[in-house]
């Protein structure tokens, strides 16, 4: 039998199964990425930053890496949706605006302390680290106020930061000074040449990419949910078709690819730039964020959504923050004499330890969420 919508999840519901399943999917393999580099002497990243193009030992280590770019985009966008779906709640619930306010710009600074004492020391970095985690939590912040355009202006603002970025010219801050360096590195120039000032994650562009998921979010707010095969084939459209537009990108090998094929492999369609992304990175990425959405769509009404392989992935994205925290830390174990990562294992015992990870996880993050719903006032709600 059918479920009504509330039953489903809608915004007044308190999730919606879609969006936690696709963001469980992400984090499962977000998990594979860093158990990879922490483990995996095959691994490889950092594709564009500076305009590296770091050179894979295989085929199957490429590929292992690339299934991975979905995390970030993924994360970050829904990251947006979230935020949008929860201020909708809150100012419907009768806060005030200036609450709201103050409420997201506490949840961005929550993300930023986070950064610094957990997500840092986890991947052996300085404290000043600017990764995805200290993104979001800045991007929070500018959203307490940036939330207040139009949806529709968010949006034309999110593409055009989305397309146009590569143009953006900060050659007027100098760099030459610590401060100068730190703050085109936030903005805009992901950079690891200057220790302890480091980082993957520049609010721009990625801030384009989180106000694409604030733009869905409020498009599910005002969503009749009786019509919800409508947005699982206007999701599957999107997905088809931003991966055409990825196809005519890569085709023409020159607007929106930061790092263009050097040959017609399919290892060199593949090879396109996170750091920072560029269109082609965000069209594929993007096109994968729809089809999860919607195969969650497809699945979230049937007998068991709950149990099994997808009430699996389920648990990991109901509380994302909390297993991208905690699995850091548990991939990251190893003898006390090994300081840092990596400390070498061969492909197959890294996946065992990805899944055996994955199942420790699994139950944390079930624990997690009950102790969070037993005490939803207390500080474990930033998290």
């Amino acid at each position: 039998m059918k479920q009504s919508p509330r039953e489903i999840g809608t915004p007044a519901a308190s999730r919606l199964p879609f969006i936690d399943f696709a963001r469980g999917i992400a984090m499962i393999l977000m998990a594979w990425d860093h158990v990879s580099g922490f483990w995996n002497p095959g691994h490889r990243g950092s594709e564009g930053l500076n305009g590296l193009r770091p050179i894979f030992p295989d085929f199957t280590q490429f590929i292992l890496r690339f299934v991975t770019h979905y995390c970030a985009p993924t994360f970050i966008f829904l990251a947006g949706t979230a935020l949008a779906i929860s201020t909708y709640r809150r100012l419907s619930g009768g806060e005030s605006q200036g609450s709201v306010t103050l409420h997201i710009i506490k949840r961005g600074a929550a993300l930023l302390l986070l950064a610094v004492f957990i997500e840092s020391p986890a991947f052996g970095l300085p404290f000043l680290y600017f990764g995805v985690i200290s993104c979001i939590g800045l991007s929070f912040m500018i959203f307490s106020v940036y939330r207040r355009l139009p949806a529709t202006a968010i949006l034309a603002l999110s593409l055009l930061i989305v397309i146009a970025h590569p143009f953006l010219n900060l050659g007027w801050i100098p760099n030459t000074s610590p401060g100068g360096y730190y703050l085109r590195m936030i903005i805009h120039e992901p950079s690891f040449g200057r220790d302890p000032f480091v980082g993957l994650y520049p609010i721009i562009p990625w801030i384009g990419v989180m106000g694409l998921g604030w733009w869905f979010g409020v498009l599910l707010t005002g969503f009749d949910w009786s019509k919800a095969d409508k947005l699982k084939i206007g999701l599957l459209i999107t997905g088809v078709a931003s991966l055409i537009l990825w196809f005519i990108v890569r085709l023409f090998n020159s607007f929106g690819n930061l790092l263009p094929r050097v040959g017609d492999t399919l290892q060199d369609w593949l090879y396109v730039s996170k750091y920072p992304p560029d269109l082609a990175f965000v069209l594929w990425t993007m096109a994968g964020a729809c089809l999860f959405m919607a195969l969650g769509l497809a699945l979230q009404n049937r007998p068991g959504f709950n149990k099994g392989v997808t009430g699996f992935v389920l648990a990991f994205g109901r509380v994302p923050l909390f297993f991208y925290l905690v699995h850091l830390w548990l991939y990251r174990l190893r003898p006390g004499w090994v300081l840092r990562p990596p400390f070498q294992l061969d492909l197959l015992t890294t996946t065992a330890l990805w899944v055996v990870g994955l199942l420790i996880l699994w139950r944390l993050c079930l624990r997690y969420e009950r102790l969070k719903e037993k005490y939803p006032d207390s500080l474990l709600k930033y998290i």
